[in-house]
């Protein structure tokens, strides 16, 4: 069995490895920045995007307000990908794949932002009027593609149950076994229940629950990584140039790092990027769709400020604050989970728990997240039949991810990335023209408070 096991692992890492090589990292990179130039660097709105995203539209169409859309596809992307997952990514390919973390994030936000535009200009209402929407419907609808769009569908529910839900409940529970001595079985059974008591309430229980846990959690963490910033003060800067220029020269990280390549960094920093924002993964436009909105491009581009929460303010302050604690020598070049926590314990007192309470409360809403994606993927490949059984079978995997050795999930996890990413990024490159065509009659026409009358029906 053991043989078994170590043969299965090293085919995840090859299969990994060959998705993740440059062809993937060419069609990601460049949809972000074909997108980017496309659509006139919708970047530059991001503070306007922010406002925007406390705003309501009670009289538009939708399940949920824009904030609660946003806050529940946040909680499927903050998680442990922006913690352990950039630790990783460190120990793996070195410090420059913090840079190309934190690049997946910036340029990603034009993906974010042209993806959740699909989500929300082709979805639909289901016989029980809730709405529906996400790249399975803008292959359908936008582009005839059927096949493609149930392939998609079938990655994300396989997907879902690495990234969503064995990997984070694993997190939760050798977490608060690490520190406080709780044993797995229990931890595994409490996320479990509290999994099944909130997805009995569907979206708006999801989106109510992560309104208030996202903020709350993410703001705590922010502010136990400037803490540790300021204790490390004169290593910030030196750490800040270490990853950019590890990004481009792996020679350049120095002594108390392993060696690597840029083809390395890249990888890395790309999957974990990818694992983080989840930009051209083409789960946020399947939360996005259930939206109240006006029109497509309103949510859209609060959806896209997803990328700036994200990455841009989480993931690279995780990344400096964990080089700037190896060149400090209070961690080691050692596995990811080693390096977060021993980064953190520097803290008196609170560092642990701040971690360790930080990453259960977000793996725990990204189980949350990733339920609601895996529904939705799954009602459009079988009806609603199988959604019951699903969520037995969901909790199950749960309690199962809790107590059992997962060191091959994450090959896994990056795999599906990969799969769920191909058929999203052809439909938005594919379908491109229509962005920009709802792009400019909103926002560069200046009519973002206009009603789109088909987004009334």
């Amino acid at each position: 069995m053991n043989d078994f096991i170590v043969k299965f692992g090293e085919i995840a890492d090859s299969v990994s490895g060959f998705l993740w090589g440059w062809p993937m990292m060419i069609l990601l990179l460049g949809t972000h920045v074909f997108l980017t130039i496309r659509l006139r660097c919708p970047q530059l709105k991001i503070f306007q995007a922010i406002k925007m995203s406390f705003k309501k539209d009670p009289d538009a169409a939708g399940d949920v307000s824009m904030f609660g859309a946003l806050a529940t596809s946040l909680a499927g992307t903050i998680g442990t990908g922006n913690i352990i997952g950039v630790a990783t990514a460190v120990t793996l390919g070195g410090p420059g794949a913090v840079f190309w973390c934190w690049m997946t994030g910036v340029l990603g936000f034009s993906t974010k932002y042209a993806e959740s535009l699909l989500g929300i200009k082709y979805r639909q209402r289901s016989e029980d009027g809730r709405m529906q929407g996400g790249p399975m419907y803008a292959l359908e609808k936008g582009l005839g593609l059927k096949w493609l769009a149930v392939l998609f569908c079938v990655f994300t529910v396989l997907a879902s149950f690495g990234i969503g839900n064995t990997v984070q409940a694993n997190a939760i529970s050798v977490l608060l076994n690490d520190a406080y001595s709780i044993p797995l079985w229990i931890t595994g059974l409490v996320v479990s229940l509290l999994t099944a008591l909130v997805i009995l309430w569907g979206i708006k229980g999801i989106s109510k629950v992560c309104t208030l846990l996202v903020p709350f959690m993410a703001g705590c963490f922010v502010l136990g990584c400037l803490v540790i910033l300021v204790m490390n003060a004169e290593f910030v800067w030196p750490a800040v140039k270490t990853i950019v220029l590890s990004a481009f020269d792996p020679k350049a990280a120095g002594g108390g790092f392993a060696g690597g390549s840029v083809l390395l960094a890249c990888r890395y920093g790309f999957a974990r990027g990818l694992f983080s924002n989840e930009s051209g993964l083409g789960s946020a436009p399947i939360v996005a769709a259930a939206a109240q909105t006006r029109n497509s491009v309103r949510h859209a581009l609060v959806a896209s400020t997803a990328n700036f929460w994200d990455t841009v303010v989480i993931c690279a302050l995780t990344g400096i604050v964990l080089v700037s604690c190896i060149l400090s020598g209070h961690s080691s070049f050692d596995d990811g989970a080693t390096l977060t926590k021993s980064a953190f314990s520097i803290i008196p007192v609170i560092g642990t728990p701040i971690l360790t309470i930080g990453i259960s409360t977000f793996a725990f809403t990204t189980i949350l997240g990733w339920t609601y994606c895996a529904e939705r993927s799954l009602e459009y490949l079988a009806g609603q039949k199988f959604i019951k059984p699903f969520r037995v079978i969901w909790c199950i995997c749960i309690f199962v991810g809790s107590v059992v050795n997962l060191s091959l999930v994450w090959s896994l996890a990056d795999s599906m990335n990969a799969l769920m990413a191909i058929p999203n990024l052809v439909s938005l490159l594919l379908l491109s023209g229509v962005i920009v065509r709802e792009t400019k009659k909103y926002l560069w026409d200046k009519r973002l408070d206009d009603f789109d009358p088909e987004l009334l029906q």
